[in-house]
């Protein structure tokens, strides 16, 4: 005989894995909400489980049901997973408000609050720092859901909790440079100042190599040899075995000169074509402004220090945030800047191995720029040294950050090697259905919440929250917000006067390429 529970709401009607059915007098279904938290009695535990559905049937609700946790009387000691399953027959009864705390709270871990779980109204959710970071993260949702404000208060959440942290943002259209400004630094075009010599061969071969089909390979064979000629030039190359991607500074007239020797070698009949396409691609890009924040004849010196230094925040004094505005970048090359950035992050974080760690975080908004599930094609370098972190950052210390609309359009397994997903409103199938898949067992039924969720509201699941939970967001002060609100055009189409020089002033910013 089943023993009755006070306050009890049903009993469970099926259990089936990490799930169960469990049937609601038709009065007390407003007890048990989709979405919100209902608890099964197991022996001397307790169950935790989310509702998913809920049906009418035969006078009674039944509703289909998620396992989330267990704890004792009270919660107490509460715990993500079940070791045991309760019975067809166990009694169901809503969750009190005392016991949200032992449930959605930080468990005496680093943590920060980022908004209110819904649907209570005063209830805490708290992101864990270390396991939030440690296995990656990923913000996910559509234009205008609020996604841009979404990773501002998180990082800024974070750096008020750490601001001797070392953080590294990829910044496409800048709007992240201001509400940084108390925070951290902006880098753009005018200020980065990254050595061009800081490329990796492949890295060269996307910039250098314009040729296509079988010229290509001859082109890349040449600039290889001639790379390594110009590197070896430099002092720095004595006594190391040096390669084509080491980081030794060498001159861009050295690479021009040795590209001249071996033109001077062939014989007769050889073709010089693609020697000369090469020093032409060169002297393009040493001639062309747009490109002086990398290609600059001033940044030859051994500065890698220096650079570490700035881009890493090391040491931070109270600034931990680099913010990486690439928008005035030629767009040819921003992802051979991103792949320089992410790369230097991973290669620093794996020789530095044995000394004082220095955990970095790499954020990279419009991930699926950088990322693609295309493997041909431009930007190949950035995919491979993203994937790379994504699958081994954790073991030396490096967080990857991945911001984006379009989760479908990401290099297949990345998603999965997320940690943590926070997903907003998605308004597009087949991304729902990426994001279902990369989630976690036990969670996957708020994902049915997803095209439904309102602006700066999300889904939390994954490492970084002791249970998934679905968030309203706190409000961000105006100054720390991202420069991303939508203009408001029947306001903005009333304002008049001034447009001529408003005209002048763009026309000048456009033509001198600074924003």
């Amino acid at each position: 005989m089943t023993m009755i529970e006070a306050g009890q709401l049903g009993q469970v009607v099926a259990v089936s894995g990490g799930s169960a059915t469990i049937a609601i007098d038709a009065g007390q279904a407003h007890a048990a909400p989709v979405g919100g938290l209902v608890k099964l009695r197991v022996g001397a535990l307790w169950a935790v489980a989310s509702v998913r559905t809920l049906a009418q049937a035969s006078g009674q609700m039944l509703a289909e049901i998620d396992f989330l946790g267990e704890g004792g009387e009270g919660l107490a000691g509460f715990r993500r997973g079940v070791t045991r399953l309760p019975v067809p027959g166990a009694p169901v009864l809503p969750i009190a408000e005392a016991d949200l705390p032992a449930i959605y709270g930080a468990h005496d871990v680093p943590s920060v609050e980022i908004g209110t779980v819904h649907p209570t109204m005063a209830t805490r959710a708290a992101l864990l720092v270390d396991h939030f970071l440690g296995r990656h993260f990923a913000l996910l949702g559509s234009t205008g859901t609020g996604k841009s404000t979404a990773a501002a208060l998180i990082l800024h959440r974070i750096c008020d909790l750490s601001p001797d942290g070392h953080v590294v943002m990829i910044d496409p259209h800048g709007e992240y440079g201001d509400a940084f400004a108390d925070k951290g630094v902006r880098y753009d075009a005018g200020n980065l100042e990254m050595p061009y010599w800081l490329m990796n061969f492949e890295e060269h071969v996307e910039v250098l190599v314009t040729a296509q089909g079988p010229e290509r390979a001859q082109d890349i064979d040449i600039l290889g040899r001639c790379l390594l000629a110009a590197r070896g030039r430099n002092r720095l190359a004595e006594g190391i075995r040096l390669t084509v991607d080491a980081p030794v500074p060498y001159l861009l007239s050295d690479l021009s000169a040795a590209l001249q020797a071996e033109m001077g070698k062939l014989d007769k009949g050889t073709s010089s074509l693609p020697y000369l396409r090469l020093k032409a691609r060169l002297d393009e890009i040493r001639g062309d402004p747009r490109y002086g924040f990398m290609f600059s004849g001033m940044l030859v010196a051994d500065t890698l220090d220096k650079l570490l230094a700035r881009i890493f925040r090391l040491p931070a004094e109270g600034r931990p945030i680099s913010v990486i505005d690439v928008s005035g970048v030629p767009s040819e090359i921003t992802h051979v800047v991103v792949s320089v950035l992410a790369r230097l992050v991973f290669d620093f974080a794996l020789w530095s191995r044995g000394e004082a760690t220095k955990p970095i975080l790499f954020v990279c908004e419009e991930a699926h720029r950088y990322i693609p599930a295309d493997t041909t094609g431009a930007g190949q370098s950035v995919r491979r040294i993203l994937e790379r972190i994504a699958k081994e950052g954790r073991k030396y210390g490096v967080s990857l950050g991945l911001i984006t609309q379009r989760p479908s359009d990401l290099a297949e397994g990345v998603l999965s090697q997320c940690g943590t997903i926070l997903s907003m409103r998605l308004n597009n199938e087949r991304d729902q259905l990426f994001v279902k898949a990369a989630m976690p067992e036990g969670s996957r039924g708020f994902l049915d919440a997803i095209p439904a969720l309102r602006n700066r509201e999300c889904v939390v699941c994954g490492e970084g929250v002791s249970v998934a939970m679905r968030v309203t967001l706190d409000d961000l002060e105006e100054a720390r917000r991202p420069a991303s609100a939508d203009p408001v055009f029947t306001t903005l189409w009333r304002e008049t006067g001034g447009e001529g020089e408003m005209l002048g002033r763009t026309i000048a910013k456009w033509r001198g390429g600074k924003r």
